[in-house]
């Protein structure tokens, strides 16, 4: 479904990734661990197209619905936007200017009940705390048709119930089809995780 061969990546000339090699199969999920700076977020953008890669190639087939949870997203609390509103952004797949069906409103409700932010609705995203503005963006990601979900981080800033809401659904996506990569510091996340990928400075090796 989607696959990295030899990636390198550079920033200002200072090499960040070489010679990384993955694949992201239907139905399964590959963790990508390693420790800070070691580039773990520059490789999920390289896969989600966000960044081009210095050497190597990403390939994925065409038409590949890819949903992108980024660590850094502090600049969406400049928006105007309610937690509902955000999180409808997620079903914009076919373009922003359709109007939303009711399949799709059911597909909302449903994830911001299950991430227990349906209470919230209304609420300006510059409102929340961290972790309830967390919980908006991994349903967001969620709402989407996707088949492949990239996370970085994606429960970083979640206390031990909202984990077990997310991984809960992780589990169903990757149950339904689902090609999920994510980069975590947390064990029992990557344990979820039927491959790893481990980063360190300026090289790869995959389990």
């Amino acid at each position: 479904m989607l696959t990295a061969s030899h990636l390198g990546f550079r920033y200002a000339g200072t090499p960040v990734l070489h010679d990384v090699n993955l694949r992201a199969e239907p139905a399964s999920m590959l963790a990508v661990t390693g420790p800070n700076g070691c580039g773990k977020s520059t490789l999920l953008h390289l896969l989600a197209g966000v960044l081009k890669p210095a050497e190597g190639l990403v390939e994925r087939p065409p038409g590949t619905r890819i949903a992108l949870l980024p660590q850094r997203t502090g600049d969406i609390d400049a928006l105007p936007l309610t937690v509902a509103e955000c999180v409808r952004i997620g079903r914009f797949g076919g373009g922003l200017l359709r109007r939303l069906t009711r399949a799709d409103k059911a597909v909302v409700t449903e994830i911001m009940e299950r991430l227990d932010i349906a209470h919230l609705g209304r609420r300006r995203l510059r409102e929340l705390s961290g972790g309830q503005r967390q919980r908006t963006l991994i349903a967001q990601a969620f709402a989407q048709d996707a088949e492949v979900y990239i996370l970085d981080e994606p429960t970083a800033a979640l206390d031990v119930s909202s984990r077990a809401r997310v991984h809960e659904l992780l589990t169903e996506r990757v149950r339904d089809g689902a090609s999920i990569v994510m980069a975590s510091h947390d064990d029992e996340e990557t344990a979820l995780a039927g491959r790893t990928l481990r980063l360190s400075s300026v090289s790869s090796s995959a389990a």
